[in-house]
């Protein structure tokens, strides 16, 4: 996470509240999954990071607690919440529903240079992907999807997707290496590109759709055999 503005840029933000500042960094890491699930979140440190005081960091961090992103016991800890998987995929199913229409609403909007900076961050996730370089990947995937739903021309649309994916984001960092995605044939981003191009609103729902279905089967899957191991470490630590 970068540190708050300085110089120029405070002053163009300088009637911003430090707290909405705070808290649209850490919403940005959340939707990267550039914050994993559990992870321990201090005050002290997150305000020396960036460079301001523990109030507006307090305050952002209870703001991100409302909205389901994050977790506070009082004395005990700050983390970032973990999905279960029934969790992941209600959120699955809200999204197959709403970025399909998010993505088709952006096509009046999308022209080749558009296309190209899709493709581009496609590319990206593939060679990073190839690499190992996890970070990298989630990046592009953001890039990718958000790039195209920010076309939208539904800014209330959008935000009702960022809202979920910062909740969902987090346990997306665990794709890799335990639960890559896979296909059953063209990689779907690869469908998505050539319905932007063709114009074709309805592969380009489908498109989207079925990455939400093919790309996290794996993680669904990954998620309930997490679950079914906490609940056989309790079972043997009740005996």
């Amino acid at each position: 996470m970068s540190d708050l503005p300085t110089g120029d840029a405070a002053e163009t933000e300088e009637s911003v509240p430090l707290s909405e500042i705070v808290y649209a960094k850490l919403r940005r890491s959340l939707m990267k999954a550039e914050l994993k699930p559990h992870e321990r979140l201090k005050v002290r440190d997150l305000a020396q990071q960036m460079g301001t005081s523990e109030t507006p960091v307090r305050e952002a961090l209870f703001q991100l607690a409302h909205e389901g992103a994050i977790e506070i016991r009082p004395r005990y800890y700050i983390r970032v919440r973990r999905l279960t998987q029934k969790e992941y995929t209600e959120i699955r199913d809200i999204r197959m529903s709403l970025e399909p229409m998010a993505a088709e609403r952006a096509l009046p909007h999308i022209d080749d240079a558009v296309i190209a900076e899709l493709e581009q961050a496609h590319e990206a996730l593939v060679r990073a992907e190839a690499s190992g370089d996890w970070q990298t990947a989630l990046q592009a995937n953001f890039d990718f999807h958000f790039g195209l739903y920010s076309r939208s021309g539904m800014p209330t649309l959008t935000e009702v997707l960022e809202g979920l994916w910062i909740r969902i984001g987090p346990i997306l960092s665990e794709l890799y290496p335990d639960a890559h995605p896979t296909y059953a044939g063209q990689h779907q981003h690869l469908k998505v590109l050539e319905a932007l191009r063709a114009r074709d609103s309805y592969s380009l729902r489908e498109a989207i759709r079925m990455d939400l279905i093919e790309g996290g089967r794996n993680l669904r899957h990954h998620l309930a055999r997490y679950e079914e191991e906490q609940a056989a470490q309790k079972g043997r630590r009740r005996k």
